[in-house]
């Protein structure tokens, strides 16, 4: 493989916040452009969703402090790994070592970057969900690992996520080394049932398999759904990382703050990895975490209520286009919505949406290249705003509905 083949695999033009390069994607279009603001559903709306109230006075202080706070230990400074540490063993029920289990990380999405780095050697088989966040495949790739895929029958599952455990197990049985998988799930904002998880733990200790499990939207669970933390389980796998952070539910994603915690060694190696990448999680951002868990009485039932609110209409809005369907979110902001043929394939309907709508939505093969008849969006926004684009994009397609 070249460098260039390395690369080519990395592709941002869908990745969140690229707007501006999508829109200099020019195609011949049909018909007029709608009015309306424009809506970019590949990420939250932070203006919408306000950053947990206090979140700039504590970065403000930790700047303040200066070098104390601008350059902490590669983990992170000890006194937040402590309070992190405590928050994350009171949230998950599982006991968490600040000195040795926990480390800081710029994002979770730097988190899972550290935590595949630390357990993929060219070669090594890694098993993931489809479909699943859209970087998993991607760091696979790029770490030389080889990819065996395991897929959720998301649409038919009574309960939980849809994993079938036979299949998994026959992965792991082929050789797998590593096991990565979100939950709640993104694209499809399921969660896994206790049997799932507990079912996963137990193939991932019998085959010794490693597990990354990302769990960065547990805080935003819908009322009525169960969630496990698989890393307070009885029976665990010999080497398991978590990942979790201040981001998605908070909005506090322009921080960029991320934890990784689990076995030991495994952090340790992440740790040396960070050290030559990044050296820490930004110094003074750090500073952020003193807010996480600590929000104001009802910050956060009432940032989940208004979550759910928004799915729900635009969930009534899709229910009204024939052949438009999606699984309702339990866990998340996301939307996995499957649509009906169309005069056009998948993506270059991405752009007309986008051209003519004002939409901007991540086309499905972003996780997972057989999900050629689905988009995912993430209903973190402005809720009359959302609702209105939803119509557009609805509108647009019924002008390249395949009759």
């Amino acid at each position: 493989m070249t460098i260039e083949e390395k690369f080519a695999g990395l592709g941002i033009d869908n990745a969140p916040g690229q707007e501006a390069l999508q829109k200099s994607q020019k195609l011949d279009l049909r018909g007029e452009k709608l009015p309306g603001a424009a809506v970019d559903f590949s990420h939250g709306d932070v203006d919408a969703h306000v950053p947990t109230p206090g979140s700039f006075e504590v970065f403000a202080k930790g700047f303040e402090e200066g070098a104390a706070q601008a350059y902490t230990p590669y983990r992170g400074r000890k006194q937040i790994l402590e309070d992190v540490a405590g928050s994350l063993s009171a949230f998950t029920g599982a006991s968490i070592d600040p000195t040795e289990n926990v480390i800081l990380t710029p994002g979770t999405q730097g988190a899972l970057f550290l935590a595949m780095g630390a357990n993929i050697m060219p070669g090594n088989k890694v098993a993931i969900v489809e479909p699943d966040y859209f970087a998993n495949r991607k760091m696979v790739e790029f770490f030389g690992g080889e990819l065996v895929p395991v897929v959720l029958s998301y649409e038919t599952a009574k309960t939980g996520a849809g994993i079938d455990l036979g299949s998994l197990e026959e992965a792991f049985k082929s050789g797998v080394r590593v096991f990565l998988f979100s939950n709640p799930n993104n694209p499809i904002g399921c969660v896994y049932s206790y049997e799932e998880i507990v079912g996963i733990a137990a193939l991932a200790k019998k085959y010794a398999v490693t597990l990354i499990v990302d769990e960065l939207y547990s805080r935003q669970v819908y009322p009525g759904v169960s969630y496990t933390h698989l890393c307070a389980q009885k029976e665990l796998p010999d080497n398991l990382i978590t990942i979790l952070g201040p981001s998605k539910t908070e909005s506090l994603s322009g921080f960029r703050l991320g934890v990784a915690f689990g076995t030991a060694s495994v952090i340790e190696r992440m740790e040396k990895l960070q050290a030559i990448m990044a050296l820490r999680c930004s110094g003074y951002n750090q500073a952020v975490f003193k807010t996480w868990f600590h929000e104001p009485e009802g910050f956060m039932s009432a940032r989940v209520a208004a979550h759910q609110e928004i799915r729900d209409v635009i969930l009534e809005i899709l229910k009204k286009a024939p052949g438009v369907t999606a699984r309702p979110t339990e866990g998340g902001s996301y939307l996995f919505v499957t649509i009906p043929d169309l005069e056009v394939s998948l993506h270059p309907f991405i752009r007309i949406v986008r051209e003519l709508a004002n939409v901007t939505v991540t086309p499905g093969t972003e996780f997972g290249p057989q999900y050629l008849h689905q988009f995912r969006i993430n209903f973190s926004q402005d809720k009359e705003k959302a609702a209105a684009a939803m119509e557009r994009l609805l509108t647009v397609m019924e002008r390249y509905r395949r009759h």
